[in-house]
């Protein structure tokens, strides 16, 4: 168990629940307002939280006339956040398929100047068939070769990102000289997917090089994140099967010569609270009530390579038997296989049911109770060895976030178990995280 909980808000555009946009205190009029995700990451920051997470997918999905998607590129919005908070870590989605490694190592190491070394990258393959669309594609790349492209993806952006020593920049006016020459250094990278000379034009950041966060779980997932993350934002809804995979990827990392306790898991939870649980399950009920079958349909169907589920009834059971086996499936892989187990633990759900257990966090853990019921769930992980913390998911927003920095976070700080105070100002300080040394020294 490690000795301090962590906790990052995932912060979507008005809510992880599908329906948010449509419930009363919600305000989706400022999904483009700067000043709406201020107060967010301010929130975030009065909570003492690690860091503020912002996911993002390169298109707009199905049904964008019934889904709140307008939003900003993290990057962008994650510079301006640095300049509005002290302390809250900024952890910013790109792609490897879709961008170049030498300009996202230049753009993670300016926001991790600007902010004083409070940058993570979430790093994605992009399943979305959609997001092929808009790069010159016909359709994702499998999922084999996506981890491929991926695994030299890193290998270039952290080359890149060590190829200024610490001490490379020394300003010496009597002699003219700026930056010692012998201390940048070219990559000379020269590989299947891209040729990168260097040295990247902006001097080693303040944290060596941004947390690296990574969100797959399937096998080849898991394997990427033990040899490179330092952070995996994963989805697990039973305690066996999140203990299961939380032994197993401290494992792999162990076996790629790492110190596990450097890798820290982190489940998304999201939870819905009451003063009351009959208050709570009434919230859950009144977006249960705003969702619409359609939209659900379509991020199901999105899941699964984008087989079509129209036609089945909502009332009859899960039809399986019409869905890619999650092996197979070349979209979101280990997604896919939370919802077939999450189907076979109960053979008498029915697609609408699915639906709704979906439409809340897409298959992460959802808890709906009193303040004092999600401590207790997030207590109970994290020490039972299934979680370094959580990846906290707010079904709505502004309230839910603000009922759990106001009435969860005091519960978890008298137990002991999270800071009351920052202990340091960096992203690595806050997850216990050493700095990185470049791997290129006189």
């Amino acid at each position: 168990m490690a000795s301090r909980l962590h906790l990052n808000v995932f912060v979507p555009t008005t809510g992880h629940h599908e329906a948010s946009w449509r419930l009363p205190g919600t305000t989706p009029e400022r999904v483009d307002d700067v000043h709406y995700y201020r107060e967010i990451a301010q929130t975030a920051e009065r909570g003492r939280f690690d860091s503020i997470f912002l996911a993002d997918v390169p298109a707009v999905g199905r049904h964008a006339d019934r889904v709140a998607q307008s939003s900003f590129e993290p990057l962008t919005l994650l510079s301006a956040l640095a300049l509005v908070t002290e302390h809250i870590g900024l952890i910013g989605t790109a792609s490897t398929t879709y961008t170049e490694p030498y300009n996202l190592a230049r753009q993670f190491s300016s926001l991790d100047h600007i902010s004083g070394g409070r940058a993570g990258w979430n790093i994605v393959t992009s399943w979305s068939s959609a997001a092929a669309h808009n790069f010159g594609f016909d359709g994702r790349l499998g999922h084999t070769d996506r981890y491929e492209r991926a695994t030299e993806y890193l290998e270039v952006a952290i080359a890149l990102w060590d190829s200024w020593e610490d001490d490379a920049v020394v300003v010496d006016r009597e002699r003219g000289i700026y930056a010692d020459a012998d201390r940048v250094h070219r990559i000379d990278h020269a590989g299947p997917h891209f040729r990168v000379r260097g040295p990247l034009n902006a001097a080693r950041s303040p944290q060596g090089h941004p947390v690296l966060v990574q969100a797959g779980s399937s096998v080849e997932g898991r394997a990427f994140a033990a040899r490179f993350a330092e952070a995996i934002f994963t989805a697990q809804v039973d305690l066996g099967d999140a203990q299961d995979f939380y032994r197993d990827v401290k494992a792999q990392a162990a076996a790629f010569g790492r110190d596990p306790d450097t890798v820290k898991i982190l489940p998304g939870l999201s939870p819905i609270i009451g003063s009351t649980e009959a208050e709570a399950r009434r919230i859950e009920q009144d977006l249960t009530d705003l969702s619409i079958p359609e939209v659900g349909l379509a991020h199901l169907s999105s899941r699964f390579d984008d087989v079509d589920l129209s036609g089945f009834p909502l009332d009859g059971p899960v039809p399986l038997h019409a869905l890619p086996h999650p092996e197979d499936v070349q979209g979101a892989q280990s997604r896919s296989r939370v919802i077939f187990d999450m189907v076979e633990r109960e053979p008498g759900l029915t697609l609408r049911g699915l639906l709704h257990r979906l439409a809340g966090a897409r298959g992460h853990g959802t808890i709906v109770g009193t303040p004092e019921q999600v401590a207790d769930r997030i207590v109970t992980w994290f020490e039972s060895g299934a979680a370094d913390g959580f990846n906290i998911m707010p079904p709505y927003l502004p309230g839910s976030f603000d009922a759990f920095v106001d009435h969860v976070v005091p519960i978890l700080q008298s137990r002991g178990v999270f800071r009351t105070e920052y202990e340091g100002t960096t992203l690595r300080d806050h997850y216990g995280l050493p700095r990185p040394a470049a791997r290129r020294s006189s």
